[in-house]
């Protein structure tokens, strides 16, 4: 049973797709449904309505497409027709006769066409198609929207003698018109028409010599409208006749009713099944929009959507003429977690919304804009904790939210959820609230559920690259002008770029050394190593579509860089073995300090014994059982990475050594520096002026701040005149 809670359907933008959804709707009834949809418990329903959907979608690209299903929305009818003694009018008739219509034309369509439409046509199997009450309203009501004359032999003579009648009123009118027009009674305009009766034109000085009933007058007052007296008889008699004719339409119209009421389930029936293929049919337009399609669902455990796109991005991009980058991810028994980490306003959050989305879509009978070869399975509960969660009304922070979240996944989560958490452990200190939200992944993992991650925190890193079946991912930045590539690159945990991103901004970089001056040195080196790894990864990616662009002109050359690719690849995986090892030993020399620190303080040796024991517990439960000879190989190994390493380190020093060697040679004298010029950092771009100089040091000022910093390290952009 699939259970998936509204706040991750409004997490995921769920509704702003049915809201599009229902804008391809045709009738009142479809758009109203379309917007009632939810996730499908039962996984057959499911499947037949992925099915329904998918055939109709085929209908756009043959010559069989499916007839209109158009139609009046007939509840009030339905309602009328549940209540005794009770008639129905002509345009309600007539809308009966429409879906009757309508829907005998898609069913008897769908029977034809069965082979193309199968499961539609076994879903139209209930509705039986009939024409008794087409035919039965048509015998009675006319096409212009009249009761036929024959529609009873009652009917039939007073119409006959209504007829009559107006024949005998029109002579007797015309007669009493022709004698007073030649006595000069009447006025101009000599008749008119009064409470639909015709009368005469009367000048008010004769209105005492005409004989007739008075019906009004003129608003000046000078005309006065006479019935004459010939015509009263017949119209009395008149009035009388139409009274019985219109009992007689009654009685007709409540025996055509009657009959049409022992139909009424069956036009319950006709009305759902007009809505439900209105829905179907929006949700194949909608697919047809994206190119979306109906991807192999698998019993298994294993998801992989290749070429997958954000819907509501995919369609507002393409409005705008814009490309929309497509991501691939795939998750399973072996690969059940990714943590993706980067940098922000690199792709990470609409990632995670674009699984999120599409498997919610999914589970909703929409098709899902994925590349073909795609592999799908079903969750039972989707949970989720995506965007601001502050609560106003609830008064609750930021982290206290989380906190309720967290505690509502450790109840739910278990092997047949997906979960999706965007900037996972953030609200707290980051120490602290890192190591919380180590814990819960940690629960996680152990139940075997499947989830996405996004996160900026080191340590979720480390536990991704530790654990056998969670994968580190990141979101690929250009090296140089940090502009997102917007791909999704898994094995690698992703840089935040902090300082590197501050330098592009302007910010000088003497306050940036500041900064990272105060943070543990170990840290940033492990982040400029993801981040220098990162770049190289980059550079392969470009190399790598570099090749398959020229890759007919060049084979030869291609197959050289591909092999260049395959050492670099293995080198990077050992360079990454060797830092992360690094990192290890870094975190465990911190706790141990942290150790050492509060012993001085307590003076406690028996509780100093305990947690360095309990540490070495911990550490000894992540570790791996291999026997000596495996632990000689992996030590070997180390030493050839380490002295690979250093030889790299090596080269690198003696050229940059070289090159500094050429600067000096040709260096030119260096400009004097005075007050007023208008300088930046030999690394920064920023540009401010020297408000003093002394000792060799400046005062640069650069508008929204002033720093200090030696002479030496600027260069002249602009002297002042």
């Amino acid at each position: 049973m699939t259970r998936i809670h509204e706040k991750t359907l409004k997490d995921l933008e769920f509704f702003m797709v049915l809201n599009q959804i229902s804008e391809h709707t045709i009738t009142a009834l479809g758009k109203e449904a379309s917007l009632a949809i939810r996730p499908i418990e039962v996984e057959a329903q499911l499947i037949r309505e992925l099915d329904y959907v998918n055939e109709y979608r085929s209908s756009f690209d043959n010559e069989n497409r499916i007839p209109n299903h158009g139609f009046e929305p007939i509840s009030k009818e339905l309602k009328l027709l549940n209540i005794e003694n009770t008639y129905l009018e002509i345009p309600s008739l007539q809308k009966l006769v429409s879906i009757s219509l309508t829907v005998n034309s898609i069913v008897i369509f769908l029977e034809k066409f069965k082979d193309y439409y199968p499961n539609l046509n076994q879903y139209s199997q209930y509705i039986e198609v009939t024409t008794a009450i087409i035919e039965q309203i048509d015998n009675v009501v006319d096409r212009f929207g009249d009761i036929k004359d024959n529609a009873s032999p009652q009917l039939e003579e007073l119409r006959h003698e209504i007829n009559k009648l107006k024949g005998k009123i029109n002579s007797s009118f015309a007669s009493a018109l022709n004698r007073y027009h030649s006595l000069d009674y009447l006025d101009d305009i000599r008749e008119s028409v009064v409470d639909n009766r015709r009368v005469l034109a009367v000048k008010a000085m004769y209105r005492r010599k005409v004989k007739g009933a008075i019906m009004g007058g003129s608003k000046t007052g000078s005309i006065v409208y006479i019935e004459p007296e010939t015509t009263l008889q017949h119209t009395r008699e008149l009035n009388n006749l139409e009274y019985e004719e219109k009992e007689e339409v009654i009685k007709i119209l409540k025996e055509l009713t009657d009959f049409v009421r022992l139909f009424l389930p069956l036009l319950n029936d006709y009305q759902t099944f007009l809505t439900k293929i209105d829905v179907i049919s929006a949700k194949a337009k909608y697919a047809q929009s994206m190119d979306a399609i109906l991807p192999k669902i698998s019993s298994e455990r294993n998801l992989f959507i290749k070429d997958a796109y954000h819907p509501l991005l995919y369609l507002t991009n393409k409005e705008k003429g814009e490309k929309t980058f497509p991501q691939t991810i795939g998750l399973s028994n072996e690969n059940r977690i990714i943590v993706i980490s980067g940098p922000n306003a690199g792709g990470k959050s609409i990632t995670l919304k674009t699984v999120g989305l599409l498997q919610v879509m999914l589970q909703s009978g929409m098709l899902i804009p994925v590349h073909e070869r795609s592999n799908v399975c079903l969750f039972e509960r989707i949970l989720s904790d995506i965007g601001d969660n502050q609560s106003i009304e609830n008064h609750l922070s930021t982290y206290s939210y989380r906190l309720k979240q967290m505690n509502y996944f450790l109840k739910k989560c278990n092997s047949k959820t997906l979960f999706l958490i965007d900037e996972f452990g953030t609200g707290s200190d980051p120490e602290l609230g890192g190591a919380l939200a180590e814990t819960f992944l940690e629960v996680f993992y152990d139940r075997e559920a499947f989830g996405i991650i996004t996160t900026h925190y080191s340590n979720l890193k480390l536990l991704a690259n530790e654990l056998p079946h969670m994968q580190n991912a990141n979101m690929l930045f250009n090296e140089r002008s940090l502009e997102p590539m917007y791909k999704l690159v898994t094995g690698q945990a992703g840089s935040s770029f902090t300082f590197e991103v501050a330098q592009k901004n302007g910010i000088p970089y003497s306050l940036i050394n500041q900064s990272k001056k105060k943070i543990e040195r170990g840290k940033v080196r492990f982040d400029a190593t993801i981040a220098k790894l990162q770049k190289q990864r980059s550079r392969l990616e470009k190399t790598e579509q570099s090749l398959k662009v020229n890759e007919k002109k060049k084979l030869s050359e291609a197959e050289k860089l591909e092999e260049t690719n395959a050492k670099i690849q293995k080198k990077l995986e050992s360079f990454q073995e060797l830092y992360d090892s690094n990192q290890r030993l870094i975190y465990l020399g911190q706790k141990v300090n942290d150790l050492a620190e509060k012993f001085q303080n307590n003076k406690k040796k028996r509780e100093l014994m305990a947690e360095l024991f309990r540490l070495v517990q911990i550490e000894n439960s992540k570790r791996k059982k291999v026997s000596v000879k495996q632990k000689r190989a992996e030590k070997a190994k180390e030493k050839q990475i380490k002295q690979e390493a250093e030889k790299k380190v090596e080269v690198i020093r003696k050229r940059k050594k070289a090159e500094k060697k050429k600067e000096v040679k040709i260096e030119k004298p260096k400009p004097v520096l005075k007050v007023g010029d208008r300088v930046r950092m030999h690394d920064g771009r920023a540009v401010g002026s020297i408000d003093t100089i002394e000792k060799n040091k400046a005062i640069v000022n650069y508008g929204l701040f002033t720093t200090n910093v030696s002479v030496n390290l600027l260069e002249l952009v602009e002297a002042k005149k």
